[in-house]
């Protein structure tokens, strides 16, 4: 497969190079020189201006275009290659990428098991789900037009058509790429709604109708399912307001209507018999209007009935005609009902800290501050007392629309069924209060006891984690709130944030706290006798929580609860590991067998009290490792001056800006975490993704521990599945290119000092890996990662001679096409690595 694989990006590739775009002479074949020189001059510790002045002035004769001229056009043509490569390797199917086994449902279905019978592994089934939120989280950038072309691509590369290759390749070269002007919430919602329409509507409904129909004992149309947070999710967005939220609600369910009024004028157009034709006629027009309005609704429930009406009449008077495909419409509209996804509505718990404090002091009930009032007398006004909610002028605007927005939620319900949304996040959970704030402006503002919404703490940093036991132990003892959840089924889902978690503690230490986390809070509920249900907040990259994801799932053991797998999918991550219908249903297939694996396997995967200890130590001097990092006096101005971070704000890529809160200078909890594994992730250092590691397991080799740390890593599959996504950061690691700045006087230290702990980290993890290589053991990711890398490099060049000639102030009069290039480079660069923020 790898070589096949190189050999048609090769022939497409000198291809694509040979085009002639606008103004562009002959720059096509220079950009595999320039690879190569670049390269070559790296090794040679030359700088990116050096490199970029040299090779510019050997052929500036045959260009005809000046140096910044040149760039550009380089940049222009690298983003292309990028998105032909994606194309290619699009076409390959995962399970042929795939460097691991692979597990299917219909796997564990025909085998047989001593401990598990059949029927066991069914009720599994019928009771198990996976839900894919899909975020607009700032690392997907292409426009719908391009989106578009790119889909082309993938079928005239499939179908080797040379001529309409060469005819896309020319058009993609033609358009832009990216967005002139940032992105409303709306937009990116649409980008998403566009995906989910035209790809995962027949994915996951003809897969679950194919795995029915192969096990007919399955009956669980909320196997897969998806979430959905753009215009939803307003943390830290000012643009997302109760407007946009019902905006998206409309949007959703019209286009979900959109793709019933295709498969249902395709069933009608056969089921052409007398006693089922008006019958069918009848619900198509209802359909129809309902694809163009907000008001005009067809419930999901009569489109149900009419199905299974027209089923039994075919099935008894027309010979069964045509009942396959009856059947695979009835498994959609099962599966999406009327909301096609579940939008998901995310605050952070500093608004509705504001909003509570702004409703108690207009009530009378506190002078200035809720420390005012102790922690039983606030529980107790939030839990049983009223708070009248009339005017609201003098509210500010966030505080304003956080309560319009709870009161207009039954209204998005009636519109889109109670599936359509039915959850409140709270990030930056720490209290009890996180929970209790969103039910006490429930009860004030719907003026009802019970509601159909679950209230969702996330635990984002280390010590909402620290916390997590306590808040839920107390909030589960209170009265009213138990009572919530006898109305909820007794299920509480739990968010944690691998995100902001790794940002804080790094690496290691938040993956393991996760872990615990998920621990604790499973024995919390079940001592509650509530069942546990965990929502993982991850992005794209390890230092996420991206990379092999289903691998976590395969290893969490039989202490943490194994009813759902719930992940966001984030940015760019939607569009590389799900954005083909393939690529969706493997991926997704994959999580939910590894929820099976692990329910087959729990024993087998849990972790000794010794290998526990281990873990906590190395997570322990690796966070001690990571604090000296955030503390370190460099640390922040680095990120400052030395990466593409403050350039995140300009690409125009996301809706959300930078950080949250953009008047106040820079801290790290401000800054989002998308922008800060981005931004280490444009120098080719990923420090979020290792950092610490490579001291704590020195640190334990030093006290004789290495053989422990070999034995962990062999034995137990959390661990090694850690260490293995920490070779992935690695992997994609290149600190040659950013070499130019241990000449500087602010920051040669502090380069020097990264990339130290770098190489200490490559360094012991392949020593307790015993690979000789990083990821020597997934050919086919590593063949993807390198080539990948290679085609970007002259790109990524071409950013740091821009980052240090703005660094060097050598060129001041240019500044402002020095940001240009910064800028216009992040995004091919962010593609080229498919989950780099």
């Amino acid at each position: 497969m790898k070589s096949d694989f190189l050999k048609k990006y090769n022939i497409y590739n000198s291809l694509f190079l040979d085009l002639y775009y606008q103004d562009t002479n002959a720059i096509g074949y220079l950009i595999p020189l320039l690879g190569e020189f670049t390269k070559k001059k790296l090794a040679e510790e030359q700088s990116p201006i050096e490199i970029i002045d040299s090779f510019y002035q050997t052929h500036k004769e045959s260009l005809g275009i000046d140096k910044f001229g040149f760039m550009f056009k380089v940049i222009q043509y690298v983003e292309r290659q990028i998105v032909l490569f994606d194309a290619i390797e699009d076409n390959v199917s995962p399970y042929d990428l795939e460097d691991q086994n692979v597990n299917r449902i219909s796997d564990f279905l025909k085998n047989r098991f001593s401990h598990i019978s059949a029927e066991e592994l069914i009720h599994k089934i019928n009771d198990f789900s996976v839900r894919i939120v899909l975020t607009a989280h700032p690392t997907q950038f292409y426009r719908k037009p391009v989106l578009e072309i790119i889909s082309k691509l993938r079928k005239q590369i499939k179908k080797s058509n040379i001529e309409k290759i060469n005819d896309l390749l020319l058009q993609l070269g033609l358009t832009s790429l990216v967005n002139s002007k940032s992105p409303t919430p709306i937009d990116e919602a649409k980008n998403i709604i566009h995906i989910c329409r035209h790809y995962y509507y027949d994915a996951i409904g003809e897969f679950y109708h194919k795995l029915q129909t192969e096990f007919p004992q399955i009956e669980n149309p909320n196997l897969f399912s998806l979430g959905f947070w753009p215009c939803g999710d307003r943390d830290g967005n000012p643009y997302v307001t109760h407007h946009t939220t019902l905006e998206v609600i409309d949007e959703l369910r019209m286009n979900l209507m959109k793709c019933y009024y295709k498969d249902f004028k395709s069933l009608c157009s056969k089921l052409t018999f007398k006693e089922v034709e008006h019958l069918m006629q009848k619900v198509l027009n209802k359909i129809y209007t309902s694809m163009f309005s907000s008001t005009d609704l067809v419930d999901h429930e009569e489109i149900l009935e009419c199905l299974t009406a027209t089923r039994k009449i075919v099935a008894e008077k027309y010979e069964g005609l045509f009942l396959e495909d009856i059947d695979l419409m009835i498994s959609k509209v099962s599966i999406f009902k009327s909301h096609f996804a579940s939008l998901d509505i995310r605050q952070d718990h500093s608004v509705h800290y504001e909003t509570i404090t702004y409703l108690l002091k207009k009530s009378g009930t506190i002078n200035e501050s809720l420390n005012e009032l102790a922690e039983d007398e606030l529980v107790d006004i939030l839990m049983n007392q009223s708070i009248e909610i009339n005017d609201l002028d003098d509210a500010s605007a966030l505080v304003k629309d956080t309560i319009e927005n709870i009161r207009q939620l039954p209204s998005l319900q009636k519109k889109n069924g109670i599936r359509g949304c039915h959850r409140y996040i709270i990030s930056n959970s720490e209290d009890i209060f996180s929970v209790l704030f969103v039910f006490g402006l429930f009860r004030w503002v719907l003026k009802q006891e019970d509601f159909d919404f679950d209230i969702i703490p996330l635990f984002e940093t280390i010590q909402g984690m620290n916390n997590c036991e306590a808040v839920m132990d107390k909030v589960f003892s209170i009265p009213k709130y138990n009572a919530h959840m006898d109305s909820r089924k007794n299920k509480q889902t739990i968010m944690l944030g691998f995100s902001d978690g790794t940002k804080d503690g790094g690496y290691l230490k938040a993956n393991w706290s996760i872990f615990k986390s998920k621990e604790i809070l499973t024995a919390v509920c079940e001592k509650h006798n509530i069942k546990a249900i965990f929502f993982d907040g991850r992005g794209g990259p390890p230092a996420r929580g991206g990379g092999k994801t289903h691998n976590f799932y395969a290893a969490l053991g039989s202490g943490i609860a194994n009813h759902e797998v719930q992940l966001t999918i984030q940015g760019q991550t939607i569009t590389s590991t799900y954005g083909t219908s393939d690529k969706f249903i493997f991926n997704a297939e994959q999580m939910a067998s590894s929820g099976l694996f692990n329910f087959i396997n729990k024993e087998k995967t849990s972790i000794s009290s010794e290998a526990r200890l281990l873990i906590d130590q190395l997570a322990e001097d690796s966070y001690f490792k990571y604090k000296e990092l955030k503390s370190h006096p460099k640390f922040l101005p680095y990120l400052e001056h030395m990466t593409t971070l403050k350039y995140y704000a300009k690409a125009n890529i996301g809706s959300r800006p930078g950080k949250r809160n953009k008047e106040k200078e820079l801290t790290l909890s401000d800054l989002r975490a998308i922008s800060y594994v981005g931004s280490w992730s444009q120098l080719k250092q990923n420090i979020p993704g290792y950092f610490g590691i490579g001291y704590a397991i020195n640190k334990a080799k030093e006290n004789g521990q290495i053989e422990a740390i070999k034995t962990l890593y062999k034995e137990v599959p959390f661990f090694r599945t850690l260490l293995d996504n920490c070779m992935m950061s690695l992997k994609k690691c290149f600190f040659e290119l950013t070499a130019y700045m241990k000449s500087s006087d602010s920051f040669g230290a502090f380069w020097q000092y990264l990339y130290e702990e770098y190489s200490l980290s490559k360094s012991m993890v392949l020593e307790i890996s015993e690979q000789t290589s990083l990821m020597q053991l997934e050919a086919n990711s590593r063949m993807s990662i390198e080539t990948r890398e290679d085609i970007v490099l002259p790109l990524v060049l071409i950013q740091n001679y821009a980052l240090q000639m703005r660094l060097t102030d050598q060129d001041t009069k240019n500044d402002a096409l020095y940001d240009k290039l910064i800028t216009r480079s992040l995004y091919g660069n962010i593609n080229a690595s498919r989950n780099s923020a």
